[in-house]
């Protein structure tokens, strides 16, 4: 199994240049080159874990290229545009970290400054909470706390004073607003000014459970524990959220494949199907908050049984090529101009399916080093 999935990732990256991905889906579509973007980052912070796991070199090699595109000497990023206060144009920037450590090439510094310093422009809603993007205002989503926060944490281990207050304190509202106490998951999306067309007028939440929104969350989550020195209260919290998130969804596992279905507690429910990006998310969650003692043994058992089950399921061979399907292309909530995007059960399960995006295949990646390092 290790061979081909290492044979997998490397054919992807052969197939890449820094400013073709072929994991970027989207821009594939497209026929576009790839901007400073939150889909590259996920893939990019996953090669670095390959490395450092395998040893290989080829995958930050990559990593490398693509950082040296973008980045410029002053620390200035091409194509990142600010303006947008867009959360997931961070994400990326958390490959800045382990390049300044391995080259000590200020201009990478430089580039985590700007990114923090812009970070720190941006709205938020009278709980504090970062707006998801300048188009979404005052709305804050699952997603937006893996593309921000671990950025927001790592920075400030590396070059700031180690302050995570404004983190802890924005996740407290996650937690206080965007849980269902009947089911333990979270909902994808909550408007704090209940005006959103999607928005329930009363609580300002959405109205379903879409698993990789949950995903993004799990990880985000494990992230931040593993940055938090052990022994501080507040690691102590994320690990009992993340606790309380893995045991409710859990509960809605696929019993054959220990996947979870893209709109979490609906399953079997006609149109909806087992996904692999947020089942990834989820076992990634699972095995990666064992190894670091936020979680009883017993989930890593859990998380290597999805991880199983999408080996099994859904990496295939077509044609001589390795490929990893059933992955969600892409899920949202509005704008406005898009009313289609309206966070019910058919929306959710209208969205393309596709193979290799980095959306489910970095997950992927990230559960293999899991693997991995569990059995040494």
């Amino acid at each position: 199994m290790h061979e081909t999935i290492e044979q997998y990732i490397l054919e992807l990256i052969r197939r890449s240049t820094p400013r073709r991905t072929a994991w970027n889906l989207e821009k594939v579509r497209e026929g576009k080159d790839v901007s400073w973007n939150y889909i590259d980052g996920c893939m990019l912070t996953a090669l670095n874990a390959m490395t450092e796991i395998t040893g290989d070199d080829r995958y930050t090699a990559f990593v490398e290229q693509v950082a040296d595109s973008f980045v410029q000497e002053d620390g200035a990023i091409d194509t990142f545009r600010p303006e947008g206060r867009a959360l997931d144009d961070y994400n990326e920037g958390r490959i800045l970290f382990p390049i300044y450590r391995r080259t000590k090439n200020e201009k990478y510094r430089k580039a985590a400054d700007y990114l923090h310093s812009c970070l720190m422009e941006q709205p938020r809603t009278e709980e504090g909470n970062f707006w998801h993007k300048k188009i979404y205002p005052n709305q804050v989503w699952l997603d937006g706390t893996y593309m921000a926060l671990p950025f927001l944490a790592t920075y400030e281990d590396t070059f700031g004073q180690g302050e995570i207050l404004d983190i802890m304190k924005q996740l407290r509202v996650v937690r206080k607003r965007m849980r269902d106490p009947e089911t333990g998951l979270y909902y994808h999306g909550y408007d704090a000014s209940r005006k959103a067309f999607w928005a329930d007028p009363e609580t300002g939440l959405s109205r379903n459970f879409w698993l990789r929104a949950i995903g993004w969350y799990a990880l985000a989550l494990t992230d931040l524990i593993e940055i938090i020195p052990k022994g501080m209260e507040e690691r102590d919290e994320l690990a009992d959220t993340l606790r309380d998130l893995l045991e409710s969804i859990l509960k809605y596992a696929d019993p054959a494949t220990g996947m979870y279905w893209q709109v979490v507690n609906q399953g079997g429910r006609e149109g909806n199907y087992l996904e692999t990006s947020g089942s990834a998310m989820i076992a990634c969650a699972m095995l990666k908050g064992a190894r670091l003692g936020a979680l009883d043994e017993a989930f890593r058992e859990n998380g290597k049984k999805t991880f199983d089950g999408i080996v099994k399921n859904h990496l295939k061979v077509t044609d001589g090529m390795i490929g990893l399907e059933n992955i969600c292309l892409v899920a949202g909530l509005g704008p406005e101009n898009r009313p289609n995007r309206d966070g019910s059960y058919e929306y959710y399960i209208s969205e393309p399916v596709v193979s290799n995006d980095a959306k489910g295949a970095a997950p992927f990646v990230l559960c293999y080093t899991e693997i991995r390092r569990m059995n040494g």
